[in-house]
């Protein structure tokens, strides 16, 4: 009984930080209409940053708490606020990629300036006093200190919200903001007073719990899926609720960490326990109709059978050129551009056809390389096939509780299923299910190899490049024709409307289950091909905050064109690799990219997308032949150069960009036309352009001719 009352005590004294912790997610969401998916690593930051003043600059704990609390949160919550204002107006999507793109950017930011390699810790508060008993159990100050303020937290919440000016401003803008501006009230000062309100609360969170984990900055964003949990307990709009749910998590872990039997399967359990919770909460709660979801949605073009295989063609030869101008260790790098297209297309199906928002694309993409590396062990080629079709049964599943959810509701419950896969599923040793050992990565990696097609074995990085290339070709085919066929024209209708495709007799369940397997299908054949390509891989490559950079990329790109995939991949593998290999002290820059990509969408910055884009700019080139086979024989030339030794790469790069360029202007010129020059009418002479004297002889000329 001592031991039970024990851990309910450190129990609660966790839930106390999740509480408050979710209780800004709770007060900017309702608020605002933001879910910020980044407040866990806004208390990251906070606490890296406490960690700075106090131990790194030898402040006094006092003033590095007041300056981190006071100072930097508030101001960074004024930062926030500046940045999603705009999309406040827009859909649901754009709002969600702004704030995945700044939690994927602070994460980054965090290891930039903080090496990861390096361990920091935080003594608790009061560490130097003695613990005082309650009964039998024995508390710490610092976890009556996060008790005390958790309770400090609640009473002046409650008091802001319904007994000041402030307050009420805040509880109206919830239902309408329209409406509340009408009143003389002032909407934009609520907003901010959410976001800094919401960030300060984030911040005493990461502060209180840093000291009971390591300084780690995915982990200390991640510890957020608990406050996720704790914030669903309350329908995001609760706060009491809230409070309870995050009693309810923060003893869950305690008695988990004390009860947990001790055996190598279970350790992962404890860790992606809250992300269970989450998904549970999600499935079981009733949830409130969704703000500001979205009514204007961007119409997805139907590609052309003929462009769909030019681009088809392309994407060959560029792997291709690839192949035989890079040697063995570039392409283990570049060649991953047709690998995480793969990856990347498989969101155009999922979430620009059909409007299904998934974080868990990467996750799948795990499941396709365990299956692949186990089966297709020896070179297998029939294993591709069982690769895509197991990964297609667990995308296929997925779709299950995604027909309860939609909107942030499904964003929450796809990033909760990729942690319990990440920290838990992805872990565990080999086990027997029905009489059948079943192996993941197996506490460790997994090797790939490359398949045996027609009698001869690809396994050389030049020929899984090209088979790569070659798959990347088929898939982008295959999706333009899905597209094109009866099944896209649904998921068009499902993304317009899922009432309404409901009522004209679609089956939700059935159509969500095919475009979740279809697209989980594609993600686990790029996960296999990705790791052809590495031949070796881990659980750490395929975890959720490795997967936000890939969606925020694709998501730029433009999620619903098929030329995606190439653009994703390229971006990811190609220059980022390029600019690290050049100048290698951009690495961290790099990393910042993709978030920095993704807060130009949300922003408006990138209308959409920047493949279609890119059509329309290159328009010309693509429907003038000459300049079309000119360019063509151009980069044979250059490329026959290079096989030949005669230049070297930069000046093959060069000369191909350089070429590619100058036939943009060519088109342009070849089909200028002149504009017609607007007949105004002799009354308006003098009045829309100016007069002349030409125009008095005129007159008097025609005058005189009538008369």
């Amino acid at each position: 009984m001592e031991q039970f009352v024990t851990f309910g005590i450190v129990g609660l004294s966790t839930a106390a930080i999740y509480a408050i912790i979710s209780s800004g997610l709770v007060v900017t969401y309702t608020t605002t209409g933001v879910f910020n998916f980044a407040h866990g690593a806004t208390g990251m930051m906070a606490a890296f940053a406490y960690w700075q003043l106090s131990i790194g600059w030898g402040w006094p704990v006092w003033l590095s708490a007041i300056t981190v609390l006071a100072v930097l949160a508030p101001a960074f919550g004024l930062l926030v606020e500046q940045l999603m204002r705009p999309v406040q107006r827009l859909g649901e999507a754009e709002r969600l990629v702004m704030t995945i793109a700044l939690l994927s950017g602070l994460i980054a930011v965090a290891r930039w300036i903080w090496d990861p390699n390096k361990s920091r810790s935080l003594p608790t508060f009061f560490a130097e006093k003695d613990s005082f008993h309650i009964g039998a159990a024995t508390v710490s100050w610092h976890q009556a200190l996060t008790t005390v303020v958790a309770v400090a937290v609640a009473l002046g919440l409650r008091l802001l919200m319904f007994n000041t000016r402030t307050g009420a401003e805040m509880r109206a803008t919830v239902d309408d903001r329209a409406l509340v501006g009408l009143t003389g009230a002032d909407p934009v000062r609520a907003n901010r007073v959410a976001w800094i309100l919401g960030t300060t609360l984030a911040a005493l969170g990461g502060i209180l719990i840093a000291p009971m984990v390591a300084l780690d900055a995915t982990q200390l964003s991640l510890l957020i899926v608990s406050a996720y949990a704790a914030a669903i307990f309350g329908r995001l709009k609760s706060l009491p609720m809230t409070f309870v749910g995050a009693i309810v998590i923060g003893c869950m872990e305690a008695y988990l960490a004390g009860y947990l039997p001790q055996n190598e399967y279970l350790p992962g359990l404890r860790l992606a326990a809250p992300a269970i919770v989450l998904l549970l909460a999600l499935l079981l709660f009733p949830h409130g109709r969704l703000r500001g979801r979205d009514r204007h949605l961007s119409p997805v073009p139907i590609p052309s059978v003929r462009g769909t295989f030019v681009f088809a063609g392309v994407i060959v030869a560029f792997g291709l050129v690839l192949a035989t101008v890079l040697g063995a260790g570039d392409l283990v790098t570049y060649g991953q551009i047709f690998a995480f297209g793969v990856i990347a297309l498989s969101f155009v199906p999922l979430v620009g056809y059909a409007g299904q928002i998934s974080l868990c694309q990467l996750s799948m993409a795990g499941v396709g390389a365990i299956v692949c590396a186990h089966l297709g062990s020896d070179g297998q080629w029939w294993a591709l096939i069982a690769t895509v079709v197991v990964a297609g049964v667990a995308g296929a599943v997925v779709a299950v509780p995604a027909l309860r959810l939609s909107g942030v509701y499904l964003a929450l419950g796809t990033a909760a299923i990729a942690v319990v896969l990440d920290r838990w599923i992805f872990s565990l040793p080999s086990f027997e299910l029905f009489g059948v050992e079943v192996a993941l990565f197996d506490q460790g990696s997994v090797e790939l190899v490359g398949p045996s097609l027609f009698g001869m074995r690809v396994d050389t990085p030049a020929e899984l490049t090209v088979f790569s290339a070659v798959c990347l070709a088929l898939v982008t085919t295959g999706v333009a024709a899905l597209r094109r066929g009866r099944l896209g024209r649904r998921l068009i209708a499902l993304r317009d409307s899922e009432a309404a495709y409901a009522t004209l007799g679609g089956s939700l369940l059935l159509t969500k289950i095919v475009v979740f397997a279809i697209s989980a299908g594609i993600a686990g054949l790029g996960g296999a091909l990705y790791g052809m390509q590495l031949q070796s891989v881990a659980a750490d490559q395929f975890n959720f905050v490795a997967g936000l950079s890939i969606f925020l990329i694709a998501v730029v790109g433009g999620l619903g064109v098929v030329g995606n995939g190439l653009f994703t991949g390229s971006m990811l593998a190609g220059p980022f690799n390029a600019i690290v290999a050049l100048w290698p002290a951009a690495q961290n820059l790099v990393q910042v990219a993709p978030a920095a990509a993704g807060l130009a969408y949300g922003s408006g910055a990138v209308d959409d997308g920047v493949v279609p884009s890119l059509r329309r700019h290159w328009e010309p080139v693509f429907r003038d032949p000459l300049v079309v086979a000119v360019v063509i024989g151009w980069v044979l030339l250059f490329w026959l150069l290079r096989l030949s030794d005669v230049i070297n790469g930069y000046v093959l790069i060069l000369g191909i960009v350089g070429g590619v360029l100058a036939a943009r202007s060519w088109a342009a010129a070849r089909h200028r036309t002149v504009p017609e020059i607007e007949e105004i009418p002799v009354e308006w002479w003098g009045v829309k352009r100016p007069w002349t004297a030409e125009d008095e002889e005129v007159l008097d000329r025609a005058v005189t001719t009538r008369s």
